[in-house]
């Protein structure tokens, strides 16, 4: 069992005889009344997400996760296939139980399958990834000193908004959370 005070972000826990992943929390204080703990909630095996508020110090089922090293090969129409790092064994993993995620991946990255007992629920890509520009407006000499943006695209087929000084060619770190430029790599 675990309490509101444990909650951490991808805890998995049981909320309405459902299993529920934790994607975001935060403890507020009303001003009057007892503290809360507002929560969104991804459910595990339907992919929903919900928010909830639940009082301090309720407590919740906890169950328990395993993660297993993949290495994703190609994609293939809605599926993507990724090797087992252990027993190279091919598995075939379809678009939606990777959230998103699917627009950082690249051929030979390795991530984590998030397997509830026997069941896939989803991945984890590495927080900051390295990747390379394929296709972005020429800069133009002085635009290192601005803060202004533009859009490029990524060698995995994502866009994502970079400074103007970045051109073609170059590796950049890219946030897998939220999708924002970090830094340029230097080569």
């Amino acid at each position: 069992m675990v309490s509101t005070s444990d909650f951490k972000n991808g805890l998995v826990i049981v909320v309405d005889n459902e299993p529920y992943q934790i994607t975001w929390f935060q403890n507020h204080k009303p001003g009057k009344g007892g503290a809360v703990m507002r929560v969104k909630l991804r459910h595990v095996k339907k992919g929903g997400t919900i928010d909830r508020t639940f009082k301090s110090g309720e407590k919740f089922e906890a169950l328990s996760v395993s993660r297993q090293k993949k290495q994703f090969l190609y994609a293939d129409g809605e599926n993507y296939n990724f090797m087992d790092m252990n027993s190279y064994e091919q598995i075939s993993i379809p678009k939606d139980k990777l959230d998103g995620k699917e627009i950082y991946l690249k051929e030979n990255q390795e991530v984590d399958a998030i397997y509830l007992e026997e069941d896939l629920i989803g991945i984890d890509m590495p927080l900051i990834i390295e990747m390379s520009i394929i296709e972005a407006e020429p800069g133009i000499k002085g635009d290192s000193v601005t803060n202004l943006t533009k859009f490029a695209k990524i060698e995995s087929g994502a866009e994502i908004k970079v400074p103007l000084f970045i051109k073609v060619g170059d590796k950049i770190k890219v946030d897998t959370r939220t999708g924002e430029y970090v830094e340029r790599v230097s080569q």
